[in-house]
């Protein structure tokens, strides 16, 4: 039966600790409310529409070279703010739920790595770090700083852009991209893109395989900060639905699955978190 509580009240938080309580092996599928807190924006709002256009798709980045300039144009912007954002209260606790026995495996969608920088180390980053870059020629890794100081180099004009952080790491900027020089892969020439999956993208299997082999062993899964509209994520609450297992969702506003959940808490995600922190530890602190 579904349970949908429209307010982080006692009740919510106490019937939510008590499924954390009896759980021994928790999955926890965490999605871009997990770091509206740390400063960088969501996609959504609370009806689960786009707050503003979409980002750019797999398809069109690699089907136009203008594309490609206005991406990486935007995005030499935005690293500046990203690279500077830090983990929140959601992902401190989270990480503490990890170091205290209590949660198996954090599948996130999210690609700003701040569930590693908060201490968590059993992450599937499902769509991938924003912290590197691919070639998708030879398929060559290669952290992003480095890509950034020789895109920095080749663009010096473009260090003193400044423009608000968008949801996917580039800037909201609207300008002539046109004179912008993108660099190569070194090692073949090849295309550079960002080492996450666009919209439009598959998933990498092993990805997929792993996120549901964590899914299949475990107790119950929680879904924090995530409307659940795109499909990458939606699949696993759909099969541990399958599988019968205990599922609730922390998010601000509608999801897809709000009728198909056992418990719902609308509400932000770091106090909900840490308020469940202290109903299940007491008086211990995530830090």
């Amino acid at each position: 039966m579904s349970l949908s509580i429209a307010s982080a009240g006692a009740d919510s938080f106490e019937s939510l600790a008590a499924l954390l309580e009896r759980t021994e092996r928790l999955v926890v599928l965490s999605g871009a409310g997990c770091s509206t807190e740390s400063g960088i924006p969501d996609y959504r709002d609370d009806r689960g529409a786009w707050k503003r256009t979409p980002p750019m798709y797999f398809q069109e980045f690699m089907g136009s070279h203008a594309a490609r300039q206005r991406y990486w144009a935007r995005a030499l912007v935005g690293w500046r703010q990203m690279r500077d954002v830090q983990p929140n209260v959601a992902h401190r606790v989270l990480a503490a739920w990890e170091q205290a026995g209590r949660l198996d495996t954090l599948i996130t969608q999210n690609v700003d790595g701040l569930h590693q920088r908060a201490g968590s180390r059993t992450v599937i980053d499902l769509h991938g770090r924003i912290d590197q870059v691919e070639c998708v020629q030879c398929r060559a890794v290669m952290p992003r700083l480095g890509v950034q100081q020789e895109m920095e180099l080749r663009n010096p004009s473009w260090v003193r852009q400044e423009a608000p952080l968008a949801p996917d790491g580039d800037a909201l900027l609207e300008t002539d991209f046109g004179a912008f020089d993108i660099p190569e892969c070194r090692e073949c020439g090849g295309v550079l893109k960002p080492a996450v999956v666009f919209f439009g993208e598959s998933v990498p299997k092993q990805r997929v395989t792993d996120a549901f082999a964590a899914v299949a062993r475990a107790d119950a899964l929680i879904v924090i900060g995530s409307s659940l509209m795109v499909f990458s994520g939606y699949r696993f609450v759909r099969f541990a639905r399958e599988r019968n297992l205990p599922i609730a969702i922390v998010n601000r506003g509608r999801t897809r699955a709000d009728g198909e959940v056992t418990l719902k808490i609308d509400g932000d995600c770091g106090a909900v978190l840490a308020g469940l922190y202290d109903l299940v530890f007491g008086d211990a602190k995530a830090g």
